[in-house]
Formats: C-alpha cells, structure tokens, sequence
C-alpha cells in the first residue's frame, strides 16, 4: 500500500539516536519548558510518549488506514480548533503532584507550539473545548414544577440549557501515577505490560520514555454558567463527579441511581450558575465501577439468582465474586480534572460517594455542603443498591442502616425482573 512504510519501526529498544529531540519535563512553569507530548506513529525519533492518541479510538484508527480509508501519514489541520473558552494556566499546573493523569497544556498545542508544527512536527491536542446546549426531559419537568427558570442565557425558553464543554484524553505520567498508588514506578510499569497482554513493550524496555497514552476512555466536562466562575473561591460552586453509567445514563434502566442522580446534578449545577456561581459536571468514562458492562450485566445476574434474590448486605459480595474487586474506579487520580480546572473550593457537592469525598479532600480542595439524591428520585429497583452504599460508607444524613436492618427493609427475591 502507498500510504504504508515499507518496513516495520521498532521503539522498544533504545540504543544510540534514539533519544527525543524534546525530553519531558513534568511540572515545569510554560508549556515550552514542559516540552511537547508528541504521541503520533508517525513521529519517528522525536516520539516521547508511549500508546497512541484517541485511547481506545486508536484501534478504529488502524482500522481505517489497514482498509485503505485514510492515510497513515494523515496530520490533523487545527486551523480554528482551539477552545472556545481559554481555560489556565493555574498554579495547580506546574506542581507536578496535583496533575499526573492528563497533560494540562494538551488544548493549547497549536498555539504553544506553533513554531514546532509549522516545521513539521505532529503534535496533537489531548484536550478539546467547545459550547454546546443540552436538551434534557428532567430539565423540563423541572421548569414546569417550578424548581428552575428559564432566563435567556443559561436555561433559554426552549428548555435548552448552555454549557462550555471540554474532552479530555488521558496523559499518564508514569512516576507521577506510580506515587498517586504507592507503588514504584518499575512494578507499575511491569503491571501494565503484563495485564495488558503485552501490548506496550515500551512499559518495561524503555525507562526513559515517561507518558503513556493509556487505551481507555477518557473525561468530559459540562461548564453551566461563567467558566471563570469555577476557579474564582468567591463565587460558589455546584459540582457533580459523575461515572459512566451507559445503561441508566442513556436507556434509562431502574436498576441504579445513575441518571436520577446525573440528571439531579445538573439540575442543581444549573441553579447555582443562575445564582451567579457555577456549575461543573465532571463526566468519567468509568463503566460498571470500570469493571466494564459485560461484567456488569454478569453481576445483575449473579445478585438476582442468589439465594433470597437481590440484596443490600450482599451487594458488593456479588460485585467481587465475579469481577474479583469490589470497584475498580480508584478515585484517586479523579481530582486531577478539578485541578485542571483551578479548583480549590466545591461549595456544594452532589454525591454521596465517601471515596470521590475522600479523593478530593485529600488533593486539597476543600468542600462544603454535600448533596444526597432526593429519595423521590431513588426507583424502586435501585433501593437495594442505595442501601449497600449508605452502609458502606456513602454519605447520608439519616444515617446508615445496620446488616440486619438491611436484609429486612431491602432484601427481597427480584427474580421476576
């Protein structure tokens, strides 16, 4: 094929040469000084990261060279991409603690290095910014109960509702990671070669290179109001971390919180931007707990069949029986968006979750008052779930109930749904 080199590159082996021209400096006070993430196939020996760009996308990117629909040696033309609302720099991007799973500078590529592209090198934005409007039903129901108004700029009188949003690729950096999880780098490394079947020799044969381009999915953020609002500590925050939950989320299914709960987050984000604060939706691609939906579907299952049907004291049980882990979201590199973002402050937190709480706090930013989903929103089929969280730890202001009480008012045989 034309568009094909004619022999195979190898990176997993350094020797002489092999060096980039533009070494990673994690941390550093500008852009120019970090250095370029430069993740592209086609970048030969000035590549410093290892993966590729788009995480899982990648894989459909291949696909569409191998069928000869694109060309490997295809560079994006970023005239007029660049964010619609400039976000940073923020002090939280040059300490090298506070950011390790995202490059902070990844929306400003075309602009910090302009020079870089116009002498042809392939770097390519992790982060993108734009404006768009929502259209939600719960939205609607909640202007005709009274509960929010359209007032022309962030709720118009369609019902739509405007908001700047950013997408995010994850930009791992490995020492910065290895620290966040307490452990080395070198066992950290060696873990993601082996687990991933062995898809990136680089991880373990070249020590040098520092970012990886993970081939998972990534963050999207939903701005309601004034984004500046989001780093300013004298305008109040609304904020919801959200996990993907396709299933709840997109078709609606009762069996969890996760659309009530979303759809309730935006909803007060909406009411804190029309007070004059802002409202923030941090949207992770973390589906099932990022144990992925088939086990999810595997787990609805096995919690339905057991033994007196579906039930609160069992509910993690089931999760681990055949996942092998309660939950693998591991909030601990979730606060670094936030960070991104200059936030220092959440006045008012929507989530019940002790470990997005707890994440949070203990990167610095400090929080206010913390929401609990309205019971009227809770479906009938997600109480056992409800129930399992609260005594597990999740926030709640009544209070969480013991085992026994758990069995009593939740536990029931659901076989029939």
């Amino acid at each position: 094929m034309s568009n094909r080199p004619s022999h195979i590159r190898l990176n997993s082996h350094p020797g002489a040469g092999t060096a980039s021209r533009f070494p990673i400096h994690w941390g550093a006070p500008t852009a120019r000084e970090r250095g370029p993430v430069i993740g592209t196939v086609n970048a030969g020996p000035d590549r410093n990261a290892i993966g590729a760009h788009g995480g899982a996308y990648s894989v459909y990117r291949a696909l569409a060279v191998s069928s000869g629909a694109m060309s490997a040696n295809n560079r994006p033309d970023l005239t007029n991409t660049s964010p619609t609302t400039p976000m940073g720099p923020f002090p939280q991007w040059t300490d090298g603690g506070k950011i390790v799973s995202l490059d902070p500078w990844g929306a400003r590529v075309a602009e910090d290095f302009a020079d870089e592209i116009q002498d042809g090198l392939d770097v390519r934005p992790t982060i993108a910014v734009t404006k768009a409007r929502l259209q939600l039903g719960e939205i609607n129901e909640a202007i005709a109960a009274g509960r929010l108004k359209a007032d022309g700029q962030i709720v118009h009188d369609s019902g739509d509702v405007a908001v700047t949003k950013a997408a995010i690729d994850p930009v791992w950096y490995l020492p910065g990671i290895a620290e966040r999880f307490g452990v080395t780098e070198t066992q950290l490394r060696r873990t993601l070669f082996e687990q991933t079947g062995g898809m990136y020799a680089d991880l373990v044969t070249r020590p040098d290179i520092k970012v990886f381009l993970p081939p998972i999915g990534g963050i999207t953020l939903y701005i309601f109001g004034d984004p500046a609002a989001i780093s300013d500590p004298a305008r109040r925050l609304t904020c919801r971390v959200h996990d993907e939950c396709n299933g709840s989320d997109v078709f609606g299914s009762d069996i969890c919180t996760c659309r009530p709960y979303l759809t309730h987050g935006i909803e007060e984000c909406v009411r804190g931007a029309q007070e004059g604060g802002a409202g923030l939706i941090v949207y992770n691609r973390k589906e099932g707990r990022a144990l992925g939906e088939v086990t999810k579907f595997l787990v609805y299952n096995a919690r339905k069949r057991q033994p007196g049907g579906d039930q609160a004291a069992t509910y993690f049980e089931r999760t681990e029986c055949v996942a092998g882990v309660q939950d693998a979201r591991f909030q601990q590199l979730m606060p670094d968006v936030l960070h991104w973002l200059g936030v220092t402050r959440i006045d008012r937190f929507v989530s019940m979750s002790n470990m997005k709480h707890d994440a949070l706090t203990g990167s610095g930013i400090e929080i206010g008052e913390r929401v609990p989903i309205p019971d009227d929103l809770i479906p009938p089929d997600a109480s056992v779930e409800m129930e399992a969280k609260k005594a597990a730890g999740y926030f709640t202001p009544e209070g969480a109930k013991s085992a026994d009480e758990l069995t009593r008012v939740v536990g029931r045989d659901l076989e029939q749904f």
